[in-house]
């Protein structure tokens, strides 16, 4: 379904998917909007479907600037507060049920970003966690006070496996780190790789969230 979200900038495009009776729900966010991110994203579809396969509402929208959302890119900042609108929106249509932050890419910073601040959020969902993105992303997923599950190309050019490992040593909540054989970045040799490595990670959070 097609809804339309108030966030701070104005109108987010979105798309809401759910079961007939989810247990939880998630914000699901797309790829970076300066090299072609859109809630269309072959990846992102894939990350949504996984956590729907789990019991769960979906929430896919266009970060500002993108598609008919309104505003211009801002360099991370105001995309984060874009996530929390989102976020806002699913508690208003789902209020007593869980709500999750997941995201690939240049989303998966953001769902950190927004995810680990909101203290109504169990966790984090990351797909292809792009380290080398942006400073401080490393530290967010490491200091993140929240368990949160990544899942990762074996080839990723931004973040190999061992680097996202490294990342996440020593982080005070649960960690899980899955590793995609044969993929690189996109994840285009191994959507249906992707898609169960995703729902695998969505169960282990719902499982380790207290």
């Amino acid at each position: 379904m097609q809804v339309d979200l108030l966030g701070p900038a104005g109108r987010l495009e979105a798309l809401y998917e759910a079961p007939a009776a989810p247990r939880f729900a998630a914000v699901v966010c797309h790829p970076h909007p300066r090299h072609g991110g859109t809630l269309h994203n072959h990846a992102t579809y894939r990350l949504a479907r996984a956590v729907r396969e789990q019991g769960g509402a979906t929430l896919r929208f266009n970060f500002r600037g993108v598609g008919r959302s309104a505003g211009q890119y801002d360099q991370g900042r105001g995309e984060a507060d874009d996530v929390r609108a989102a976020l806002a929106w699913l508690a208003a249509e789902h209020p007593g049920l869980p709500r999750w932050a997941a995201g690939f890419s240049f989303g998966a910073w953001m769902a950190l970003e927004a995810g680990c601040a909101v203290p109504a959020v169990p966790g984090v969902l990351c797909l292809g966690l792009a380290l080398s993105l942006r400073e401080g992303v490393a530290e967010r997923a490491r200091g993140c006070a929240k368990p949160v599950a990544v899942v990762q190309a074996e080839r990723d050019e931004f973040a190999l496996p061992a680097e996202v490992e490294r990342a996440l040593e020593g982080a005070a909540a649960p960690r899980r780190l899955t590793v995609v054989e044969g993929a690189t970045h996109l994840f285009t040799e191994a959507l249906p790789a992707l898609e169960r490595a995703a729902g695998e990670a969505m169960a282990w959070l719902l499982e380790a969230a207290p």
